[in-house]
Formats: structure tokens, sequence, C-alpha cells
């Protein structure tokens, strides 16, 4: 009650002061609208405030967990900003910006704020249908869990700001917002017990192309091509740069402790090219904010995307983009649908995301995060053995036996293959195939496949061979 009274005390006397100034040349202070009553910040961290005035107006800013006034002016162009100290997590505080008007921002928290991005399956809400709907959203209460809705815009350049404010966590707010950002979200709250911000910037249908700086496509060639590929649809942006200029450069000031992604689909279209752009996105994006923040995505469901391996060549892809350090991998292969690119069980997708966020990024032990991933291989005679990351306590098959698994011999001719668990290591023979040199997993559009570790996470697809594909 005490503290409460103090912080009252040094707003209201920080008011008064600068409200009593004669002869000042009164001029709205504005901020982007990322900063607003109910917004989360970034807990224990250098935080950038900015926005616009008048030239060379005078600016302070006060937040009431440390009632530290700090100070600047507006440039010549009429931008400034100030950077601040978050404490650790907390809240309801005020932050107050005063200019020649004063703006004071309420019930604002200190937490962990994670950005939400990709296509339809990212955006795809409680209120479209998934699994369990009507429950999930009458359970949705929870005031320390926030969100901001980014407006769908484009741009042909660089945006200073976005549509959207903050909104609190309840059955209304949560029933519109991204179904895999809010279970990421609330696992996250539930198992660290801080306030959640959620940044949903997603647009269904969108290649990875749109939510990349431009001239990241303009100078590479094969970027370039790739993406002249995408005819304009009805429904979304297809061109390079369309949606970051306009949803997501405008954020990179704001402070965020890490990316969820969910997309890849309509990039089916030019899977080879995937293996490089999608690593380029997640570069540019640490780039653009400054910071090597945690990185975790959504491998795409399988799907019948046609004759083509189209899907399974992005889904490689996808898992090749793990060499990008400090990044992961969900895999959903059991929980897709072949017949519907949008599978309803959004729950164990967030929930998948946020144990990757608390093993990895948070340190909380014994968390299983990852399938099995495909190491290493060892001819054994008319056999090869496979080895698995995240195999330790063992593998399991969901079924009578192994399915999707292939072997090839130096006619490169795929055919199925018997496949056996021993241990954390598989063995694969076919009786057709006597010296064999290749094994493919999952090797399709649509498969769903059977092997788990012993956690009950699906293993990724993979091949062994890298031969072109025809």
């Amino acid at each position: 009650m005490k503290s409460k009274m103090k912080t009252h005390r040094v707003i209201f006397g920080w008011l008064a002061f600068w409200l009593l100034i004669p002869g000042l040349t009164r001029a709205n202070v504005t901020l982007p609208a990322i900063f607003s009553d109910r917004m989360v910040l970034q807990q224990q961290s250098e935080l950038i405030i900015w926005g616009w005035a008048r030239a060379l107006e005078p600016i302070t800013v006060i937040a009431s967990w440390d009632h530290q006034a700090v100070q600047t002016k507006a440039d010549h162009h009429a931008n400034w900003q100030v950077k601040i100290k978050t404490p650790k997590a907390g809240g309801p505080y005020h932050l107050i910006i005063m200019g020649n008007n004063t703006i004071v921002l309420q019930d604002v928290m200190i937490g962990e704020v994670w950005l939400c991005s990709g296509q339809s399956n990212m955006e795809w809400s409680a209120q479209a249908g998934i699994e369990g709907g009507a429950e999930h959203i009458q359970q949705a209460n929870y005031p320390h869990i926030r969100f901001f809705q980014v407006g769908h815009r484009t741009a042909p350049a660089r945006q200073l700001d976005v549509t959207g404010q903050w909104e609190v966590c309840t059955p209304q707010t949560m029933s519109h917002f991204s179904a895999v950002g809010y279970f990421f979200g609330r696992e996250l709250h539930q198992r660290l017990h801080v306030p959640i911000g959620l940044i949903n910037s997603s647009w269904g249908g969108t290649p990875a192309e749109t939510w990349m700086n431009p001239e990241i496509i303009r100078n590479d060639e094969e970027f370039a091509q790739a993406a002249s590929r995408f005819k304009p649809v009805a429904w979304c942006p297809m061109e390079p740069g369309a949606a970051y200029h306009a949803m997501i450069a405008p954020l990179t000031p704001f402070v965020i402790a890490g990316v969820i992604w969910y997309q890849g689909e309509t990039n089916t279209l030019n899977p080879i090219e995937y293996r490089r752009l999608f690593p380029a996105l997640i570069t540019s994006w640490r780039q653009e904010w400054q910071r090597d923040f945690p990185f975790y995505y959504v491998q795409i469901a399988p799907y019948n995307y046609g004759p083509q391996p189209n899907g399974v060549l992005l889904r490689e892809a996808q898992l090749l983009s793990l060499t990008v350090p400090n990044t992961g991998m969900v895999v959903v292969s059991d929980i897709g649908n072949i017949n519907d690119i949008h599978p309803r069980n959004k729950h164990d997708v967030g929930r998948r995301l946020a144990n990757w966020a608390l093993a990895k990024t948070y340190g909380l032990a014994d968390i299983a995060y990852s399938g099995p991933i495909y190491r290493r291989m060892v001819v054994e005679g008319d056999k090869i053995r496979l080895f698995f990351d995240h195999a330790e306590k063992g593998l399991v098959c969901q079924g009578d036996r192994l399915t999707h698994f292939q072997i090839a011999g130096q006619d490169r001719v795929f055919v199925d293959a018997d496949a056996k668990i021993d241990g954390s290591t598989v063995v694969v023979r076919s009786p057709k195939v006597k010296k064999p040199i290749a094994v493919r997993f999952g090797w399709s559009n649509t498969a769903e496949p059977n092997l788990f570790n012993a956690e009950g996470l699906p293993a990724s697809c993979f091949r062994t061979d890298d031969w072109p594909i025809q």
C-alpha cells in the first residue's frame, strides 16, 4: 500500500510540475500502437521507448517500477526515444510519457514477450474451429496473458507503425487470437508463473518471401527466381517484403524474448530454395532486432499436395534449418490431416512449441521437447542401422510394425523396407536390396509414420542420401 501511495505521489508530482511550466508550445507526443494500456514488456531488459513529438520537444518518461525520470528531446525529424530498464516479472505498473501533453499507460505488466508469425496455421483461431474449441474458449480467463493482434497491412517501403492494441486474455479475446499462440503462451504462463505477452503478426496464404526484407530477395538470383513463381491471389500479398514492411519492420525496436513460426505450405512451390530462404529469414530478423533470440517453428503437417514430393521436400528444408543456432522444430506428422491443410489440433502444436522454449530458453529440466532426429547411419552387411538424437530413453513403434521406411542400393531404386527398433537405433533391410547404401523415412507428402521416442514425440522425415529428386 505504501509503495502504491509513493508511486502516485511521484506521478502526480511530475504531472503538476510539467503542466505548470509556462510558455510551452503545445504539440502532442504520440506513441506507436505497440505501447498501450495492458501491454507486456520484456523483463530484465533494456528497452527502447520511442515515439514522435514536435521537433526539439523535451520528453520525459517515468516508469512506476523505479520512479526514475528519463529525459530526451525529439530530433529535427520529430522522432524521439529513450532507454529504460525493466525489473523482474511483475505488475501492474504505470508508464508516463510527458511532452507538451501527457500519456499515462496503465496496467502494464513485466514478463515474457513472444512474437507469433507465419501463415494460416499460425493465424487460425479457436473461433475458426479447433479440437475442443468451445471448452478451451470457456476456460480462457488469464488476466496476466495479454494479446496484441497486428492488423493486416502491406506497404512498398518500411513503415513506422502497425495497427492493434493490447488486450487481456478472456474467452472473447482468445476466441479471435492465434490458437497456436494462445496455447504456447498459456503453457509458458502456467509453468513459469510470469505474465506473457503474445504479438500475433501472421497472414494466411503468405510465402516466406513476403515476411522478409525485399533487398534479400532482390540481391539473390535464386531467391528472386523462386519469388517470381508466385502468382497474385485474392486473399493475401505474395510480393517480397509486402508484409515485412508493414507488419514486422515497425516492431523491430520492441524487445521480445523470441519467435514462434508456423509457415511453409505456400512455399511448397519452391521447396529446394526454402533450404536457404528460411535460414535467411531467421538471420535477417535477428539482425533487425539486434538480438540472437530463439526461433522455434513447426514443420508443416502431411497433406495431399499432389503427385510431386513438394510437401516432404519442404519438411526436409525445415529439418535442415535446425543447423541454424538457437532454433527448434516441432514435428506434427501424428496430429495432421492429409485432406485438410489446416489441422484442427492446435493445442498440441502450441504445447510442443512451448516445451522447446521451456527446455532450451528457460532451462526447465526433464522436459521432452523433440522427437527423434536422424543423426547417422552404418551399413551392416545387408542392413543399415540408423542412429538418432533425442532417443536416449529408446524408440517406440505406435502400431504393430514400423512403417514408411524405404531402402536402396547402387541403382538408387527405393523399395519398402522392414524396420525394427533396437534400443535407440532402427535396423532397416529388404530382401530385394542385398547391398544397401541409403534409407528414406516418411518420404512422401502424406506420410504419417509411427516411429516415436519413449516420450511420445514423433520422428521427423529424413533421407540419408542427397540424390537429386526427380
